[in-house]
């Protein structure tokens, strides 16, 4: 099988600010030609979205892809229901993992692997303010460091 050029579309990166990602799923997207055409333009945010299970089956909510230009009438609603393509095993270890308390299935990225549409799926736990004020500390101390380190060398 050959290696596929992977061409990185849409990011969330709200979502390793607001949780603890612990697994990550590359799962198949369900969608119509002129949601393809917008999304390869780079049409697509993924920040208020999220996953779901219904009735034994994987759909990401509240996704937006903007309507193609040229699409009149087949363009769809923007932020529809789409379902999503994951194996059965791995769906079932979802279905197992989002009976805990307070995991959450967060879309990470959107991207293409070759013709196809992919999108990243972490499991995560939210944050306590306190956590992503640590983060903030964190950051803020390794940016200090690596200016630091800059002027140092020059």
């Amino acid at each position: 099988m050959a290696d596929y050029p992977i061409k990185n579309i849409a990011s969330n990166k709200k979502a390793f600010h607001d949780y603890f990602i612990n697994e990550k799923f590359e799962v198949g997207i369900v969608l119509t030609g002129t949601e393809i055409k917008s999304i390869r333009l780079g049409n697509v945010n993924l920040k208020d979205s999220y996953a779901s299970i219904d009735h034994g089956e994987l759909f990401i909510n509240n996704m937006h892809i903007s309507p193609y230009e040229k699409g009149n009438i087949f363009n769809s609603d923007p932020t529809r229901k789409r379902k999503l393509l994951i194996t059965k095993k791995e769906l079932n270890k979802l279905i197992g993992m989002i009976k805990r308390d307070g995991i959450t299935l967060v879309p990470i990225d959107l991207y293409l692997k070759g013709k196809l549409v992919k999108l990243t799926i972490g499991i995560g736990k939210g944050k306590k303010l306190y956590d992503k004020r640590q983060d903030i500390a964190k950051k803020s101390a390794e940016k200090e460091i690596a200016q630091k380190f800059k002027e140092k060398n020059q």
